[in-house]
């Protein structure tokens, strides 16, 4: 699930909405997030599901690569020419919400409905009481670790500390070549994030009582963590040139030891890497014995200008059937939203799974707060920085810090 600024155009469209249509009358259109390869297959085959169950309503898909969704969202919503139900990253929802572009839910969300869901991943999507979108895709972040290289540099387990990874780095480095302890993320979306697991370790937080805590002690203590793997050549060089997606590739390549990613990691290897031992484990933990996974929701929204409300739940309702939303699971590789769905063995049985379940009592999301995307990317351009070692890591984040606070007061 990927991320970009919600900006510029949000402020224009209001006045847009009311002015437009989105379809002919039995036709939804909708915008999907292009997740992997068979996510346009998935949701072709359940329109054509619900179609043939609905005669008179026809669905209209359009999949879109994520990097795009967030431009292309907000230039359609300015021409008033979006579709009725749309993929949204849950972070954008406040600014989607406050600008009263998307409708809520309640009038079709019964208690029985409600009941179908996982309370931790619907959450995000409620906001003053009211439901605004459907958790479509719900993961978190564990880490990753090559079962091989560890043996070979002498390492038992997992690391339960970044100490202990530290160590274990220092081990892979001398006595396995050519392959890099630590896959670290430095370029486009969740550049940010890879950084919280460091953060939240050390006893830090992303915003704290309305201020930013990029300046903390834990955020520096943190920088400095990641840079002395860069400088230490725990890393694989120029990490600032490698986004998540180049990291889960080097991992399955096997020129990295460990990464920090999401369970869907665990599908591809079974698809593309099926020959790679590897394991699943907690985010090493910091000196106090903190440590944090990062959830992440996308939700799937309708659209206030739409002319074809009903329709657009009714597929809704469709796509969060227990047996739509286990097929779609399984095709993408994420956690279960659905509560029946997860008593299903593939999930229930399923060891990488479990390792990622067991960590969402303790799973912070993203702050739902206006202007958050500007705060990530302040974060995010600081990080490069500091990976670069273009400056010193204190005033650097001091500096990213009061930027974020600025964006935040203005909010």
């Amino acid at each position: 699930m990927k991320q970009s600024g919600v900006k510029a155009l949000l402020l224009a469209c209001a006045g847009l909405l009311a002015l437009s249509g989105t379809a002919d009358a039995g036709t939804v259109r909708v915008t999907i997030a292009e997740y992997s390869k068979g996510t346009g297959p998935y949701f072709n085959e359940a329109a054509q599901a619900f179609e043939a169950a609905n005669p008179g309503t026809k669905i209209q898909i359009e999949v879109v690569p994520w990097d795009n969704l967030q431009q292309k969202l907000t230039t359609d919503i300015s021409a008033g020419a979006n579709a009725d139900l749309s993929i949204i990253g849950t972070r954008w929802l406040l600014d989607y919400v406050s600008q009263g572009i998307i409708t809520p839910l309640d009038a079709h969300v019964t208690p029985d409905f409600k009941g179908r869901f996982i309370d931790t991943f619907l959450k995000p999507s409620v906001m003053d009481g009211k439901v605004y979108g459907l958790p479509i895709a719900a993961s978190a972040r564990a880490l990753y670790y090559n079962k091989d290289v560890f043996a070979k540099a002498g390492l038992s387990g997992p690391p339960g500390t970044w100490a202990e990874f530290t160590a274990g780095a220092e081990k892979i480095k001398a006595s396995v070549p050519g392959v890099f302890a630590f896959g670290l993320q430095g370029k486009e979306i969740e550049t940010d994030v890879y950084f919280y697991y460091a953060l939240w370790s050390q006893g830090g937080e992303i915003v704290q009582g309305g201020k930013s805590g990029l300046g903390s002690a834990a955020a520096v203590a943190a920088a400095k963590l990641y840079r002395s793997y860069i400088n230490g050549g725990l890393t694989q060089p120029g990490v600032t040139s490698y986004s998540r997606e180049d990291v889960q590739n080097l991992f399955k390549q096997g020129k990295v030891a460990t990464v920090i990613t999401a369970p869907f990691l665990s599908s591809q290897i079974k698809n593309e890497a099926p020959n790679l031992q590897y394991g699943v484990a907690a985010i090493p933990a910091g000196p106090g014995g903190a440590r944090g996974t990062y959830g992440v929701t996308d939700s799937i929204v309708l659209f206030e200008n739409s002319k074809v409300k009903e329709e657009a739940w009714k597929f809704l309702d469709f796509l969060f059937t227990t047996d739509q939303r286990t097929k779609f699971d399984k095709i993408e590789g994420f956690l279960p939203v659905n509560v029946k769905e997860a008593s299903d063995p593939y999930f229930a049985d399923n060891a990488d799974l479990k390792v990622f379940t067991s960590l969402l009592p303790g799973a912070r999301f993203a702050p739902v707060i206006a202007g958050w995307e500007e705060v990530a990317t302040v974060t995010s351009n600081a990080l490069q920085t500091v990976y670069l070692g273009r400056a010193e890591i204190e005033p650097t984040l001091r500096d990213a810090a009061a930027k974020a606070d600025e964006i935040l007061a203005k909010k």
